[in-house]
């Protein structure tokens, strides 16, 4: 891949960049280079800069002072349509999409062809057609909304968007967050081929491995500065992870011992409408129990039918023993059960409210008063959470939206535990959390099932179910396939049971 040479005239330089937002200062004097064909790995927690920094690339911010440049020249980009102009393109962690727009219309958004005036059909399916082809997915239906595609779909749809227009600078802001392994393989494919066109990629990621597989060099911020770079080569994980926390990790993954109790939950011939299609798990008190599957395996809508969001068309549900079957959100909430969604914007938050309010909104009455919220108790009761959970924030009153994405999903995991949930149904808790603040979820949730509670932890990463569960249950086509002591599995034989190679068949709970 290539890599930077000081004889080169770099593709990008940015030289003591400064932004501040209020008395935040978010960004302090951040300076690096990142050569032509070059993929540039940029690392950090959530509020070190990192988005900042490339939506002052991407024109969405302008900086206070310090100085870009595109090959050379002065770059001072207005607004993002001025930067994508002039061939920096930029996929946001967070989906930008038209939802009521069809996959074709997303993918064209703001650059259709035309020919006299005249919007130009045959010309915008070719060109759609050949961005989806680009990342490897010919397959993707062009004329559905995007809102009707899964989240990882829409991810897709979002990649294959900047790829129009053949930007010299693509950043890519968490692109593998909501992919498969495959897809992610993808996707590494294709800027592995767009690195040899010349196309420099900054490439933003919390899975650290990535960055190791996809870029040549690095750089570290922290609080706002540069605190590192190097090649990548030459650098170990412990090394940037230091970097980023300024401290040593020494164990990311906690494994303290802790008692296996009765089962509080049993699902058995679990089916809804489309997906699951046959499911049958137990989970025991003081038990984290991992489930792994490709996008489409069923593992959200599983969660989703257990909770009761989503029809159950047969199967049954005991909880702590007693037949609950056909139950309602409301009645799982009473019960003690709590569901963290894997789509935090829209199904996790409200994201203009307060994090107080968004901490206490499902369990009022215990920061309440003949009916009316107790503001003073509401706000005691949240700071304490915010600082259990090391989420960065002015108050208890700021609105939970000005928060990066991984303070945002800490707050979603801060209501469970203002509910005192029994049964933590999380899916994807870590996704677009940097690794201080997963390794701060990890202990959280050791903690949690030393304490009792049972936790079901839906995940795309492997490493993470390995380190922390006790089992872990695979999911393919809508049926959990083995379920098997976390000892008992390697990622190769997860990897083949998700895909449907293992030599297993039906359920083990």
């Amino acid at each position: 891949m290539p890599v930077n040479k000081s004889s080169q005239q770099p593709r990008l330089r940015i030289s003591n960049v400064f932004k501040r937002f209020g008395s935040t200062l978010a960004l302090d004097g951040v300076s690096l280079e990142i050569a032509s064909g070059e993929v540039h790995a940029l690392i950090g927690e959530n509020g070190a800069g990192k988005s900042t920094l490339m939506k002052v690339l991407s024109g969405a911010h302008r900086p206070d002072s310090g100085s870009l440049e595109l090959d050379g020249k002065l770059f001072t980009p207005n607004d993002p349509l001025y930067a994508r102009n002039r061939g920096v393109a930029m996929i946001y962690q967070e989906l930008n999409l038209a939802p009521d727009l069809s996959v074709e219309e997303n993918i064209l958004l703001g650059r259709e062809p035309e020919t006299l005036g005249w919007l130009n059909l045959k010309e915008r399916r070719r060109l759609a057609k050949y961005a989806l082809e680009e990342i490897g997915q010919p397959d993707l239906p062009m004329d559905v909304p995007v809102h009707s595609l899964t989240i990882a779909q829409q991810q897709l749809v979002e990649i294959a968007r900047a790829l129009v227009g053949e930007p010299r600078v693509l950043i890519m802001d968490e692109p593998t967050s909501s992919l498969t392994r495959l897809d992610a393989e993808n996707l590494f494919g294709v800027i592995d081929h767009m690195s040899q066109r010349g196309v420099s990629v900054i490439y933003i990621s919390h899975f650290l491995e990535e960055c190791q597989r996809v870029a040549s060099r690095f750089t570290v911020l922290r609080d706002g500065k540069s605190v590192g770079s190097g090649e990548m080569a030459d650098a170990s994980l412990d090394e940037i992870i230091q970097m980023m926390v300024g401290r040593e990790v020494s164990e990311i993954y906690p494994r303290t011992s802790r008692k296996i109790g009765k089962v509080v939950l049993e699902v058995s011939n679990l089916a809804g409408l489309a997906n699951p299609k046959d499911v049958n798990l137990k989970l025991c008190a003081g038990e984290i129990l991992g489930v792994f599957g490709l996008v489409g395996a069923g593992r959200t809508e599983t969660m989703r039918t257990v909770f009761g969001l989503d029809r159950l068309v047969k199967g049954s549900v005991k909880l702590f023993g007693q037949e609950d079957t056909n139950s309602s959100p409301a009645r799982r909430l009473a019960k003690r059960i709590g569901l963290l969604s894997e789509n935090r914007k829209e199904e996790g938050l409200l994201l203009n409210r307060s994090l107080a309010d968004n901490l206490t909104l499902t369990r009022f009455q215990s920061v309440s008063h003949l009916g009316f919220v107790n503001d003073k108790l509401q706000i005691t009761t949240s700071e304490k959470l915010i600082s259990e959970l090391e989420v960065k924030a002015s108050s208890a009153s700021q609105p939970v939206g000005e928060l990066s994405g991984g303070n945002q999903q800490k707050i979603a995991i801060g209501r469970l535990l203002h509910h005192q949930a029994e049964i933590l149904l999380m899916d994807e808790p870590t996704r677009g959390i940097d690794v201080g603040s997963k390794a701060h979820i990890y202990h959280l949730m050791n903690e949690l099932a030393k304490q009792g509670k049972a936790v079901i932890f839906v995940s795309s990463y492997l490493p993470e179910l390995l380190g922390v569960c006790d089992r872990i249950g695979v999911m393919s086509r809508g049926v959990v396939v083995e379920t098997r002591s976390v000892m008992e599995w390697s990622e190769s034989e997860i990897i083949m049971a998700a895909v449907g190679h293992a030599n297993t068949e039906g359920v083990a709970a």
